[in-house]
């Protein structure tokens, strides 16, 4: 076998786009797991570009794969977008059948060549974007779908009980993750009804022709809760997903 020094140090992201065959064959060897981010090209608000979600579950799949040491796949970038009138320019979606299409048939091929574990990461709460990661199907293979928007953090924030779209917690991530992506003089509060939020979760509500693309609170956004929120929520994925032992062969 190859010496694991060949293999990236401590910390180090497992991307497969990078690898060499001996180097991924020896990873996956030593633990069957391998990371699926997959992202949105969606109008996020005038404040933050479309590839919001992706820069998010990307990081997140980066600085999991570096410390657990675990395969990370090429990002899915695009998604099933939430509905609007006209398409702003420059974004576009799938549709569910289609994304679970794509996934069904690149799962089938990675567990045909030894992975045991997949681990989808998503930063988009979309009902139809997540149903159409439930429903991939593998032959025997374990499939994960983590939301990275689904762990509670409403304590971390101020004018909001927990994620909408473009708002105070996707707007503080980015100025945690990539600031000179965001330009937070641009941003505009647009509240929804509690009822109008859970039909827009759905997918039963379309964006609201008068907001500007953005829901929730953006204004009160800042890097240091962004830095808060992203600990919180990468702790907690860590634990409940990766810190559990790899699939066996039994």
């Amino acid at each position: 076998g190859e010496p694991m020094t060949d293999l990236p140090g401590a910390g180090v992201p497992r991307r497969l786009k990078e690898l060499l065959p001996h180097q991924t064959d020896a990873i996956l060897a030593r633990d069957p797991r391998l990371i699926v981010p997959v992202g949105t090209c969606e109008r996020h608000g005038p404040h933050l570009p479309p590839g919001c979600d992706t820069i998010i579950a990307e990081r997140l799949a980066d600085d999991l794969s570096g410390e657990f040491g675990v395969l990370r796949a090429p990002t899915v970038e695009y998604g099933v977008n939430v509905a609007t009138g006209k398409p702003p320019s420059g974004t576009s979606s799938v549709r569910k059948k289609t994304l679970h299409r794509l996934l069904n048939d690149l799962l089938h091929e990675w567990e045909a060549a030894g992975v045991h574990e997949f681990i989808l990461i998503t930063a988009h709460a979309h009902d139809p974007h997540q149903e159409a990661l439930a429903t991939v199907v593998t032959a025997e293979a374990r499939v994960r779908v983590v939301d990275a928007l689904a762990v509670p953090v409403g304590d971390l924030l101020d004018g909001q009980n927990g994620p909408m779209h473009a708002d105070e917690v996707d707007t503080s991530l980015m100025l945690y993750l990539a600031p000179e992506l965001v330009r937070l003089e641009l941003a505009q509060d647009y509240m929804l009804s509690r009822d109008e939020l859970r039909r827009y979760r759905r997918g039963w509500l379309k964006v609201p022709p008068d907001s500007p693309g953005s829901l929730g609170r953006p204004s009160l956004a800042s890097a240091e809760k962004g830095e808060r929120l992203y600990g919180r929520i990468r702790s907690r994925i860590a634990e409940r997903v990766f810190r559990a032992p790899p699939p066996t062969d039994a």
